[in-house]
């Protein structure tokens, strides 16, 4: 009887332990276990009118951070990151390197940074307890401070604080997109994939297009958080002619907003919202302006109404 109390106890001391953790705590110890410990996970990204199987490998070698991701349906699409240079490999175009911290399109790049930047955007809210691809899991609510955003939801493998499951939720509860891990595994050593990638040479990284003769155009009005990440000029499919872009972000929901000389550049002109993704569209003067991302429409509405010319 004496060994079985001991046996529980030790089971229990730990969870119990747990039970003094702050929402923002398990926040944060995800963040770290993202960025230091070595592991592979297989989820898939579930849509409304799709499901895409994905796995990702992390690890460090020689102390930087190294990253694969791969898609395993449909052809052949890949993603390397070796410290902060991510590197695209897919079967239809030349391979090409981007400076960033992270893989785009799996777990959110903010999950591993500096929690506290999404505080002005949202709180963080303890829920309760789950199994997920049989392991016990933590849920904390992302919860916006206001409406010009969505919520998220996010379960933490109690034993690693790596994620087990992440949706997002519009104010009406709806799921508009999720992240579900079906296998998890914390991996002993830096696996030879990730060796390889770190010595291997890869392309070099984009330069940025110029802004010769570009116009300085200003935001009157950002929801709160919302910072603008890059200015830069893109050329659109099936167009000769370069639109301004900016790319905005509150460290969760990104931004992408176009603005072009009225008549010159054929822009989307219709409003739609489709898995958590809006497009709206404003005439600002003699400027189209085209604001696309995973917020309401009526959020992207108003930052297109608000822009000026500095």
């Amino acid at each position: 009887m004496r060994l079985i109390l001991l046996a529980i106890l030790a089971i229990s001391l730990p969870a119990m332990a747990q039970e003094d953790i702050s929402a923002k705590a398990w926040l944060e110890n995800m963040s770290q276990a993202l960025r230091e410990q070595e592991f592979k996970i297989s989820l898939i990204q579930i849509q409304a009118d799709h499901i895409r199987p994905l796995v990702y490998i992390h690890g460090k070698v020689n102390d930087q951070e190294v990253a694969f991701l791969e898609h395993l349906n449909g052809p052949p699409k890949n993603a390397v990151r070796v410290g902060n240079t991510v590197t695209f490999i897919e079967h239809d175009q030349p391979a090409y390197s981007v400076h960033a911290n992270r893989i785009q399109g799996v777990i959110p790049a903010a999950f591993a940074d500096d929690v506290s930047k999404l505080e002005a955007g949202y709180k963080f809210v303890l829920g309760g307890r789950s199994r997920i691809a049989g392991r016990p899991g933590q849920l904390v609510r992302i919860i916006p401070n206001d409406t010009n955003r969505y919520g998220y939801q996010v379960w933490l493998d109690m034993d690693t604080y790596l994620p087990l499951r992440f949706d997002m939720i519009n104010g009406d509860k709806q799921l508009l997109e999720q992240l579900l891990v079906v296998e998890l595994l914390v991996l002993e050593e830096v696996p030879a994939i990730l060796k390889e990638a770190h010595k291997q040479e890869w392309p070099a990284v984009m330069a940025q297009s110029e802004r010769a003769g570009a116009e300085d155009w200003k935001f009157g009005w950002l929801p709160v958080g919302f910072k603008v990440l890059i200015k830069d000029q893109h050329r659109l499919i099936g167009s000769k002619e370069a639109v301004e872009y900016i790319a905005i972000s509150d460290g969760l929901a990104s931004i992408s907003v176009y603005v072009a000389k009225a008549g010159e550049a054929p822009l989307p002109d219709e409003l739609v919202t489709r898995n958590g993704l809006s497009l709206a569209t404003e005439r600002v003067g003699n400027a189209e302006v085209v604001a696309v991302g995973k917020v309401p429409a009526e959020t992207l509405s108003r930052i297109a109404k608000s822009i000026m010319l500095q």
